[in-house]
């Protein structure tokens, strides 16, 4: 890993691993508002993903057109072995920095 992902791509990254095959830009940006309690963006998580393909941790297909009149295919969004790679790494990195600090609790 020669740089570390932001914690917004990371967070982008871990939301399309959770959906799986379902992991086309809406349910993404979905999954994001209801795990983090917060809107975000089209274009904001548009532009990650995009970000995140071409770095190679994604890679996309585009589905069928849904079965409604004038229905739009739907782009999707796999990990690659290289992403899940990444991840491995930040959990890796996430625990050794945690690490040694019990007894830490989130303020509500």
């Amino acid at each position: 890993m020669n740089k570390y992902l932001t914690r917004k791509e990371e967070m982008i990254l871990l939301t399309v691993f959770k959906l799986g095959d379902a992991a086309g830009l809406v349910k993404v940006r979905e999954k994001l508002k209801y795990l983090t309690g917060r809107k975000w963006s089209v274009g904001n998580v548009y532009v990650t993903l995009d970000r995140l393909t071409r770095l190679g941790f994604l890679q996309s297909a585009v589905g069928e057109p849904s079965a409604r009149r004038g229905g739009k295919a739907v782009k999707h969004y796999y990990l690659t072995a290289h992403g899940k790679e990444e991840l491995a790494e930040l959990k890796r990195v996430h625990d050794r920095l945690w690490e040694g600090l019990l007894g830490f609790a989130a303020e509500d």
